[in-house]
């Protein structure tokens, strides 16, 4: 079994503020920058479908039929006369309309369109076309009141035209079928003023001898009722006196409104001066006393020098008695100018109130104005209130003698009148209906005639502008679609929110770039880097966010200096040995002494990547008993002179066994003390157990994700697997933007 080393020991003390690394960050809210990255990301598949709907919709408009559409306009008027008043010229407008009746603009689209009427303009068609229906025409014709713009209020308001529009694929059909219902509806129209007139003509003759009846049987009734109570016309005696009470309680509603806002004005300044108004006055008075001010300030400088004197002598000293006998007089005098002032009694008590009462401000001086206006008013309005309520007492007194009197004349009166103006109304029809035969109702009248259909579908702009819009939102769809079936990590900031760890640093994608010169790694002899590795860790990009990861993992771990760490990812493939070997460059540029150990035995990279022999290495130095200081498995031959190469040597048939030994502890041990940094490649958490045992003997761990490999499933499952370990922190690999971009500062230097 392994046997934990004091330095493990100290690692299982850290391991507890790893455990949050479990729970991933929520913060699921997208921002607009966010959305806007998974559509170019996803640009394929939004152009994709943008394009198909939008060659849909072509196809669509191009094999659909053609739809013509024609209409035509009736205008709506009431044929009734308008009523005239007394004296009133009648005018040509008002001969045969009355402004005031309303259109009923549902009832007549109803009419336009009932099937009574279209049935007769389908027999008027039914010859040119067999097989029209009235359903067919109805689906077709569609009435509306036409909206106009009011110059006066500049708003929207219905007219009297109501548009008649019908749709067909024939153009020629689309007019025909308009004239058949425009001869339908004028001669409907005009059966229907004729029936609806001789109507009123009928129902006009019968009621007038009953009206006639009523008219005198009410008059009778209220001739006796006039004879019996010596009244000429009680109604307007009675509401002279309701209109008088009327007045009264307004006026007392209006008073008792000024009352309470008085009360309350006058409780507000009275808090606020915290005195009666003969107080406010009298402070008032001596505020604007220059001679009383003066003493006051007199007072005030005496009382000044009191105290300067008593912080030196005692209330004995002849300085300190002369000064309190000095402003004993000023207070005699202080109370002989309130009595000149307010030619009375002095105001009593100390001192203190004496000055008190007489240093109003510019506000307190308003504000006692105020008081005492509000104190006026206040009394006016409860005077006030007490008239009103004794005229309205008066007023009900002279009212109780009415209501049985108002009572019955109020029901002889209306029905008087009423049945008078009935009557006057019938004998005015009877004169005009037989005139007016071939008026009344409404008129139907045509202002625009039915042309030929124009063609209205398809639109071939409009079908072209909703495709590309439907192509727009189903292409957009399909690309959150795709995205939320991708698992993968794409972007630092997800990457961030994925685990609750520190994001270490950015490292670019790896691209060719210029070489300078670097450090000449051998094992055992010297030799140069292969071409591609030496460009990606020389490039200026790469080399920059390596050397400024290794400071934030420096200030990251000021408190605990780090010896020993592990560089580890979720799978192979994401570029963990580059990104160690370029850790360890940049370490040693920085004059530590640095140890580069690759700990995969099962799958060793970094020999390959530095063109060095794998014939012996850390698998060898695992399986040996000799001493690590005698051992000359490791040497150096760079400019710095810092940096050793540990390969991974054979691999072992068991590389766990080797890997959780006590022998692999006390190697780390030996190298701690003779090296700054030791950087070990591991092999990735996922799958394996190597990670684990080799992550559990050193300081920490470092977990490397490459943008665009890596899914959120897998880092998940990978700070799993890590969580009883000292995991550091994540780096992002392959980002497409770092925020530090060292050539852009370059370029612009």
């Amino acid at each position: 079994m392994l046997q934990r080393s004091p330095r493990l020991l100290t690692h299982e003390r850290k391991v507890e503020v790893t455990q949050s690394n479990l729970i991933p960050m929520a913060d699921n809210d997208p921002g607009y920058g966010q959305l806007f990255a998974i559509l170019m990301r996803r640009r394929l598949w939004l152009l994709g479908t943008f394009l198909g709907v939008t060659v849909l919709a072509l196809i669509f408009t191009l094999l659909q039929k053609p739809t013509h559409r024609s209409s035509m306009q009736l205008l709506v008027e009431p044929n009734y006369q308008s009523k005239r008043e007394p004296g009133e010229q009648r005018t040509a407008e008002s001969e045969f309309t009355d402004t005031n009746i309303e259109i009923d603009s549902a009832t007549q689209i109803n009419l336009m369109r009932s099937s009574g009427l279209l049935q007769r303009a389908v027999m008027l068609l039914k010859s040119d076309y067999p097989d029209i229906t009235v359903e067919n025409v109805r689906e077709a014709l569609s009435v509306s009141q036409v909206v106009a713009n009011d110059p006066s209020t500049n708003k929207k308001v219905n007219t009297k035209i109501f548009q008649i529009a019908y749709s067909d694929s024939d153009a020629i059909k689309t007019q025909r079928v308009l004239a058949a219902l425009q001869k339908v509806y004028q001669d409907y129209n005009l059966e229907q003023q004729e029936l609806r007139l001789t109507k009123g003509l009928s129902f006009i003759k019968k009621q007038l001898p009953l009206v006639q009846d009523k008219v005198k049987a009410a008059e009778a009734n209220l001739e006796q009722f006039r004879k019996s109570q010596n009244l000429v016309d009680p109604e307007l005696q009675s509401k002279a006196l309701v209109d008088s009470l009327s007045r009264v309680r307004q006026d007392q509603q209006t008073n008792n409104a000024q009352l309470r806002d008085l009360a309350a004005r006058y409780g507000t300044l009275q808090q606020q001066l915290a005195m009666s108004p003969q107080q406010a006055l009298l402070a008032s008075r001596l505020s604007q006393s220059a001679r009383y001010q003066n003493l006051l300030n007199e007072i005030q400088k005496t009382e000044l020098a009191l105290e300067q004197e008593r912080t030196r002598f005692e209330d004995v000293s002849p300085f300190v008695e002369k000064l309190m006998d000095q402003r004993q007089r000023q207070l005699a005098l202080l109370q002989g100018e309130v009595r000149r002032v307010l030619q009375a009694e002095a105001i009593g008590g100390s001192a203190d109130r004496l000055r008190s009462e007489g240093q109003l401000g510019a506000i307190d001086l308003t504000l006692v104005g105020q008081l005492i206006d509000a104190q006026v008013n206040l009394q006016a309005a409860q005077s006030r209130a007490q008239s009103l309520a004794q005229a309205e007492q008066r007023i009900r007194d002279d009212l109780r003698r009415f209501p049985a009197l108002l009572t019955e004349y109020g029901r002889l009166q209306p029905e008087v009148q009423a049945n008078r103006e009935t009557l006057e109304e019938l004998l005015k029809a009877e004169q005009e209906i037989g005139l007016e035969i071939a008026r009344g109702g409404f008129d139907w009248q045509v202002v625009e005639e039915p042309l030929e259909g124009e063609k209205i579908a398809p639109s071939l702009p409009k079908n072209l502008l909703l495709g590309m819009v439907a192509g727009l939102m189903l292409g957009g769809v399909a690309a959150f679609v795709r995205e939320s079936i991708d698992d993968s990590v794409h972007s630092s900031d997800e990457l961030k929110k994925q685990v609750a760890l520190p994001l270490l640093g950015l490292v670019p994608a790896a691209t060719a770039t210029e070489a300078t010169p670097a450090p000449t790694l051998s094992f055992r002899k010297a030799q140069e880097l292969a071409i591609p590795t030496l460009e990606v860790v020389q490039g200026l990009p790469f080399r920059e966010a390596l050397d400024l990861l290794y400071q934030n993992l420096q200030l990251l771990n000021a408190s605990s200096q780090l010896k020993s760490l592990v560089v580890t990812s979720a799978l192979a493939g994401e570029g963990k040995t580059t990104l160690a070997l370029g850790l360890a460059i940049s370490a040693a540029r920085l004059h530590q002494r640095v140890l580069l150990i690759d700990a995969d035995l099962r799958r060793p990279s970094l020999h390959k990547l530095l063109e060095l022999p794998n014939d012996r290495g850390l698998s060898t130095l695992l399986n040996s008993d000799t001493s690590l200081l005698d051992t000359n498995d490791l040497q150096l031959s760079s400019p710095y002179g810092n940096l050793s190469i540990l390969p991974a040597g054979p691999t072992p048939t068991d590389p766990a066994k080797l890997l959780s030994s006590h022998r692999m502890q006390e190697v780390l041990t030996t190298f701690g003390q003779h090296y700054d940094l030791v950087l070990l490649d591991a092999p990735p958490v996922l799958g394996i157990v190597d990670t684990i045992l080799t992550a559990s003997a050193c300081d920490g761990v470092v977990l490397v994700g490459r943008i665009g490999r890596v899914t959120r499933t897998e880092l998940t499952h990978a700070i799993a697997a890590l969580n009883q370990l000292n995991v550091i922190g994540v780096i992002a690999n392959g980002a497409d933007n770092p925020i530090y971009n060292y050539a852009s500062y370059v370029r612009s230097a």
